[in-house]
């Protein structure tokens, strides 16, 4: 009993040491606590608090009777129903799998690349000039790029097609096209985050061991061969978060982006589920639709990352966690 008594009262000692050395680090830390207090109110406001809306997918949502006073759907799975069975579900789902896929297998090789380069450009100015111009594109909004392609791509007064017509061709109507739009929206965001993307992967080279270059360079080693056994394997753990990243957000193929460029005329491969939810959702003032929809996408994209996450620790890398 006295043994018993001893080891409960060691254990208490101890989790009260504990509490004690953590309340300690955190007084220790406490203005960087402080700094980190408005990004995590930022993600428990608008990020969880508001997955309490959700439960509009299965009412029948009404403004005037609010979340909880509307009825409840009959069945209660009617809304996701009348999406699957709608005549748009199939060219929704193909247009939104297609663009996201075109971004992100197209879109993944490019900042590597620049990335690569610039760390072995050793001309410091040239390196900074070039930096600078890559990722200043990521701070324009999609209203200013539209008005560029617009410039660049317009049937009638475009820069390309006045090229095309003066060397003898016909003009192409790039933006109304169902054989260029995609390529015109994949085009678009890789150059808007070629530059931004670059950034990351530059930072992440910052990391590795510098003697990994010098034993090569003794060995006889070209920079194409550090490049290829000692920069691309340090930076593939960030490799493969930002994949697992935009996997996850997959069946976002980018709202504001299509939104914009887009009219009636390309919607056959343009159209995507979040601008249908725009239009039959806010437009139409069908918010359980809306929210049906979207927590379909939040499925889809939670499976994903949880399997891509689950591929990548199987094949020896990190994970997210």
């Amino acid at each position: 009993m006295k043994r018993e008594l001893a080891v409960e009262n060691i254990s208490v000692k101890h989790k009260e040491s504990r509490y004690k050395l953590v309340g300690k680090t955190i007084w220790a830390f406490r203005a960087f606590y402080l700094m980190l207090l408005p990004g995590v109110a930022y993600y428990i406001l608008f990020r969880y608090v508001p997955m309490y809306g959700v439960i509009i997918a299965f009412k029948e949502f009404n403004m005037l009777e609010g979340i909880v006073s509307s009825p409840w759907a009959d069945p209660w799975y009617k809304h996701f129903q009348t999406f699957f069975n709608s005549p748009y579900f199939s060219q929704l789902m193909i247009n939104t799998c297609l663009i996201s896929l075109y971004k992100l297998i197209f879109g993944m090789l490019p900042p590597i690349v620049m990335a690569l380069l610039l760390n072995e450009c050793r001309v410091r100015w040239f390196r900074t000039m070039i930096q600078t111009l890559t990722y200043m594109p990521h701070f324009l909004s999609w209203v200013i790029i539209y008005g560029i392609l617009i410039a660049l791509f317009s049937q009638s007064s475009g820069l390309f097609n006045r090229w095309l017509v003066e060397s003898g061709g016909t003009s192409i109507g790039f933006l109304t096209s169902l054989d260029y739009f995609r390529g015109i929206l994949v085009g678009s965001e890789i150059w808007k985050d070629l530059g931004w993307g670059a950034i990351i992967y530059l930072a992440a080279m910052t990391g590795i061991d510098p003697t990994l270059y010098e034993a090569a360079r003794v060995d006889g080693a070209s920079r194409l061969r550090m490049m290829w056994h000692i920069t691309l394997p340090g930076i593939r753990n960030v490799i493969v978060l930002l994949f697992i990243l935009k996997l996850g957000t997959i069946m976002d193929a980018g709202f504001d982006q299509i939104y914009i460029l887009y009219n009636i005329q390309v919607y056959q491969v343009a159209d995507i589920l979040d601008t249908w939810v725009f239009r039959t959702g806010l437009q139409q003032l069908n918010f359980s639709m809306g929210a049906a929809v979207g927590l379909f996408k939040s499925a889809i994209g939670f499976v994903l990352v949880l399997g891509s996450n689950h591929l990548s620790k199987k094949w020896g890398d990190e994970g997210i966690w």
